[in-house]
């Protein structure tokens, strides 16, 4: 059945049709748990000034431009490095449940889905990340930095989370 699916695969690719790899080739996937209900972290991520003080890496600033939190909204941000250097960033909100779901289509440089999950388990809430390439060829060249800074991206989410109770 495998070899089936790679000759059919290589038929569409030559008929010029794209052909999606899988979603788990081409994404970082993690979750971590918060000892928070999903409306406490989900305030986090709804709050423009709250998103400025946990979005990113470890030792980034941002500046929020444009932070219409809606399903198709603008997000603008300048993301600002350790070392002085400016990253502008711009994205679009894909899908937003309250309480539920964040999902951001990133527009600019390399382009990316990222989907965050909040599901209620015991005493707190497991939030899911999702970050998924186009292709996994793209996801392969940046999946070490991407891996280190998502992971520093949750843990920043949850000492915001934590800061606020």
């Amino acid at each position: 059945m495998l070899h089936a699916s790679v000759a059919a695969k290589a038929s569409r690719q030559a008929l010029g049709e794209r052909v999606m790899e899988p979603v788990q080739d081409r994404s970082d996937i993690r979750s971590t748990h918060l000892a928070a209900s999903p409306p406490e972290v989900f305030a986090a991520m709804s709050d423009p000034e709250r998103v400025a003080r946990w979005w990113g890496p470890a030792g980034f600033t941002n500046t929020i431009h444009v932070f219409d939190f809606r399903p198709g909204g603008r997000w603008q941000l300048t993301m600002h490095g350790p070392d002085g250097q400016d990253f502008p960033n711009e994205s679009r909100f894909a899908r937003l449940i309250p309480d539920r779901l964040f999902e951001i289509e990133h527009l600019n440089g390399h382009h990316f889905i990222l989907t965050i999950t909040l599901e209620p388990r015991g005493d707190g809430t497991e939030v899911g990340w999702q970050q998924t390439f186009d292709t996994a060829e793209h996801y392969q060249r940046l999946a070490g930095f991407v891996a280190t800074a998502n992971q520093q991206n949750l843990e920043r989410l949850a000492a915001e989370v934590l800061r606020s109770r």
